[in-house]
């Protein structure tokens, strides 16, 4: 393969236009098959291990650590078992409802998501499912390219049929992003109630829910009028959210 991408036969001739794009193209596939291949072993590595950081984690530390050199992120990771049923059930409540159920994704709320964006003219929904989301903080960075929802789809089907719908959200809850700097249940609860995630009321469950969308801002802007009226939806919803 090497010889041949380098045109290093001893009967090779002279490569033309086409046998370098032929040569790029393998090339990049080989690369990208690669890429795939280490995604997949560290999923399945975080079977039993949990994840150190992730690519959201490493991206915001970036832009802090601008303008603080020495700065370092709120985190901490806590086990399944010591994030209260409440923030399970608020987080699913309002992230997806569907999620013990779907394998992936909730074709049903793309479907929504995509008429309502239609209709608004920009995206107001999104549409992704707990695994899609968590697809997208572990290995993505935060800009949009062309190629992002692909990857992030395929990824998503990686940690639906290697992990299981309980370490989905445990590994969820302990890396999304809830504030500036400020990742996981644990850390939120500290930041946001100083108290641990074990011992998160339903109300403060919902509230830390209702920020998941959009974590800095609410951070900064702790008691808006939606974010109030979102926290109350989502309280009601919770006890019809199935956990797993």
């Amino acid at each position: 393969m090497k010889n041949w991408i380098l045109n290093n036969k001893p009967d090779a001739e002279p490569l033309g236009f086409g046998g370098y794009v032929t040569r790029g193209l393998v090339l990049f596939f080989v690369i990208l098959f690669l890429y795939q291949v280490w995604i997949f072993l560290h999923i399945c590595w975080w079977i039993k291990f949990n994840p150190s950081s992730s690519a959201f984690m490493v991206d915001r530390l970036e832009i802090i650590q601008e303008q603080k050199p020495d700065a370092e992120l709120k985190y901490q990771w806590v086990d399944y078992s010591k994030i209260s049923n409440n923030l399970k059930r608020a987080v699913i409540a309002s992230e997806d409802a569907k999620f013990v159920d779907h394998e992936g994704f909730d074709w049903e709320g793309i479907e929504k998501a995509y008429a309502k964006n239609l209709k608004k003219g920009k995206i107001v929904a999104g549409g992704s499912t707990i695994s899609q989301q968590l697809a997208k903080n572990l290995f993505l960075s935060t800009k949009r390219t062309p190629w992002r929802k692909g990857e992030e789809a395929l990824i998503t089907v990686m940690l639906e049929n290697v992990l299981s719908k309980r370490r989905i959200l445990e590994i969820y809850l302990n890396v999304i992003e809830w504030g500036n700097g400020v990742f996981g249940a644990e850390a939120a609860s500290r930041h946001y109630y100083k108290t641990s995630a074990a011992k998160l009321s339903s109300a403060q469950a919902a509230k830390l829910a209702a920020m998941i969308p959009n974590p800095r801002f609410y951070d900064a802007h702790k008691s808006t009028s939606y974010l109030n009226r979102r926290t109350a939806t989502i309280q009601a919803r919770m006890r019809f959210a199935e956990v797993p």
